[in-house]
């Protein structure tokens, strides 16, 4: 397998690769030449191979270039099915494809742009014309890239919390939704923790609500670094956490809830007005038969939420916990 990265390192299975990234496929050897020294002279990182099943092989690397420059007739694997294969691939960003062709009949044409290529350059090439190709294909992989940034960007505050980052009411509930069908499969322990600042209203009226913003952004913090890379904690409403615990059982759900409510009372939370002393209360919920199927979410919500105002009631800066019947048959 001979592939050369810029002409000068030989490498055999990885490559480095963005937008500045070309792969060239073409058998000629002074086409090929041609291509690199163009590509190199506009700052572009050139791979290059002489045959279509090369190129097919670094096409499938997770870092490979996302520019592609196909000759159509190559040994191995001509261009049109090195184009049939990339948009075969289900996965990975979009690979944007100039087609080389010697072949000028428009049946061609349309044969090798309804194969996947997204344009085409007839043999022998003008240089400018190769050039302003590959800036048009660069272009159009930066909208889509920009595109792409943009929904990821949407996905995320349509599912999160602004001021603390956390899964949002909806969010939360449909995740707990899902460990709940999920643990009805499985029969695995699933733990619901209800988590509520103690007298929060007062630092709200007596050092205002953006002091009171800094208080829940840390607490915010402290929970979601003190629970499970799968666990998922999310803003419940106002100073309210919910978290969902899957496969925690009774005993590690308690000892789990008791480290978040000390990481809240042992160390102060910095704010503009200075170090707060905050406390929090947890109610824990989980079901008292594995065995058995759990009804809904709202059966763990209602009795996290009795545990909470338990502990609320007891003193507050403390952890109180109900199993949640379920009955002898389920549903």
């Amino acid at each position: 397998m001979k592939i050369r990265i810029d002409d000068t390192n030989l490498i055999s299975g990885e490559a480095l690769s963005n937008l500045n990234s070309v792969l060239i496929a073409e058998d000629d050897p002074i086409f090929r030449h041609v291509l690199q020294t163009c590509l190199r002279r506009w700052n572009y990182r050139v791979i290059e191979t002489d045959n279509g099943l090369d190129a097919w092989k670094v096409l499938q690397l997770a870092d490979s270039p996302q520019i592609a420059i196909l000759d159509w007739m190559m040994p191995g694997l001509d261009g049109i099915e090195v184009c049939r294969k990339i948009r075969s691939l289900k996965q990975g960003p979009y690979k944007y494809v100039l087609l080389l062709t010697a072949k000028d009949d428009k049946h061609d044409i349309v044969a090798g742009l309804e194969a996947g290529a997204d344009d085409y350059l007839t043999k022998p090439f003008d240089v400018d014309e190769l050039r302003a190709r590959v800036r048009a294909g660069k272009r159009i992989l930066e909208l889509q890239q920009a595109l792409l940034f943009a929904r990821d960007a949407l996905q995320f505050e349509a599912a999160h919390d602004r001021l603390t980052n956390l899964w949002n009411r909806g969010a939360i509930m449909d995740l707990l939704q899902k460990e709940v069908q999920r643990r009805n499969r499985s029969k695995e322990p699933l733990g619901v923790i209800m988590a509520d600042l103690d007298h929060f209203k007062t630092i709200n009226d007596t050092y205002g609500h953006l002091v009171g913003d800094e208080v829940l952004q840390e607490a915010a913090r402290r929970l979601a670094t003190g629970v499970r890379s799968y666990d998922s904690v999310g803003r419940y409403g106002g100073e309210e956490f919910l978290i969902v615990l899957p496969g925690c059982n009774a005993s590690d759900l308690i000892a789990g809830a008791k480290r978040l409510c000390d990481s809240i009372a042992n160390q102060p939370i910095p704010t503009s007005a200075g170090n707060l002393s905050v406390t929090l209360s947890i109610g824990l919920a989980s079901p008292e038969a594995p065995s058995l199927e759990l009804p809904d979410r709202e059966a763990l919500l209602r009795a996290a939420d009795t545990a909470l105002y338990s502990a609320k009631a007891m003193g507050r800066n403390r952890v109180e916990s109900v199993a949640v019947a379920i009955g002898e048959t389920g549903r």
